[in-house]
């Protein structure tokens, strides 16, 4: 997942790159880069996680990043910024790092109370 997560900031980084040059695209683009490259940093400070409170707490920043890049990319195709078809894959792997995100909350929740 770490390796997973550092590939997506990768192609965040060059989806930032390729944006158009005009103001709103740009202002858009830096809370995209932001919160995109938050997600693998932040995953990297969940495998650091002192206790399951922690992981669980460092885990939902991660959600919370990823959801937010999510809404910057669907922003991007609303307003003709970007064509959907050149963001599905990324938006496809960001839903799915999300689910896992979620799913490993919930798991770590549940077995906390165990």
């Amino acid at each position: 997942m770490k390796h997973r997560t550092k590939a997506y900031a990768n192609r965040v980084v060059q989806l930032c790159a390729a944006l158009p040059k005009n103001w709103i695209a740009q202002t858009l683009g830096r809370q995209l880069l932001r919160s995109g490259t938050s997600v693998g940093a932040n995953y990297r400070a969940v495998c650091r996680a002192k206790s399951n409170a922690d992981f669980i707490n460092k885990l939902r920043v991660v959600e919370e990043e990823c959801d937010e890049f999510l809404f910057w990319m669907e922003l991007l195709v609303d307003n003709t910024l970007i064509k959907a078809s050149r963001l599905r894959e990324l938006m496809k792997e960001g839903n799915e790092i999300l689910a896992i995100v979620v799913s490993s909350a919930k798991t770590a929740r549940t077995s906390s109370r165990a």
